[in-house]
C-alpha cells in the first residue's frame, strides 16, 4: 500500500476531544464544572502560586539546606597537555605558539571563559603557551620540554 496525503491519519488513539466543561449533565461535565463543591478553587476569580501547597510546610521550607556557593568562584574550561599536543600533531598548532583565542578558533574551548592548562598527558615539542591558569605539573612539563608559559589576565 503506498501512502499519499489523502491517507494519512493520526495514530489511534492521539486524537481525544477536549473536556467541555459547564455545558449540561449529559457531558459529564456539568452542575459544578468539574471543580468540586466548596473551596477556594470552586470560585471564581482563585488564584494560587504554583508552588502555594494549601497552607501545608511548602516543599523549600521542608527540604533542608547545606552547602555554600561563592558567587566569586572562577569556572575554568580545561585544556590538557594531550590536547595541545594532538593539535600538535594534527598541525593545527603553527609556530608552537597556543593561545586562548587560538583554542577558540580550534573549537577546543568556548568564547568568553578562562582557560587554564591540565598536566594531564606529555609534551614532546617546545610550546609557548598563553593561558589565564596553569597546573603545577603542566607547568613543570612545559618548561621540561623547552617550552614557555604565560599568564593572562
Amino acid at each position: 500500500m503506498t501512502i499519499t496525503l489523502s491517507s494519512l491519519k493520526p495514530a489511534p488513539g492521539s486524537k481525544k476531544n477536549r473536556k467541555r466543561v459547564g455545558r449540561g449533565h449529559g457531558s459529564g461535565h456539568g452542575k459544578t464544572s468539574t471543580r468540586g463543591h466548596n473551596g477556594q478553587r470552586s470560585r471564581s476569580g482563585a488564584k494560587f502560586r504554583a508552588w502555594f501547597e494549601g497552607g501545608q510546610m511548602p516543599l523549600q521550607r521542608r527540604v533542608p539546606k547545606f552547602g555554600f556557593r561563592s558567587i566569586f568562584k572562577t569556572t575554568y574550561q580545561v585544556v590538557n597537555l594531550s590536547d595541545l599536543e594532538d593539535l600538535h600533531k594534527k598541525e593545527k598548532i603553527t609556530e608552537g605558539e597556543v593561545t586562548p583565542e587560538s583554542l577558540v578558533g580550534l573549537g577546543v574551548v568556548r568564547k568568553n571563559f578562562p582557560v587554564k592548562v591540565l598536566g594531564n598527558g606529555k609534551v614532546t615539542v617546545a610550546l609557548k603557551v598563553s593561558a589565564h591558569a596553569f597546573s603545577k605539573t603542566a607547568q613543570e612539563k612545559i618548561k621540561a620540554a623547552g617550552g614557555t608559559i604565560t599568564i593572562v589576565n
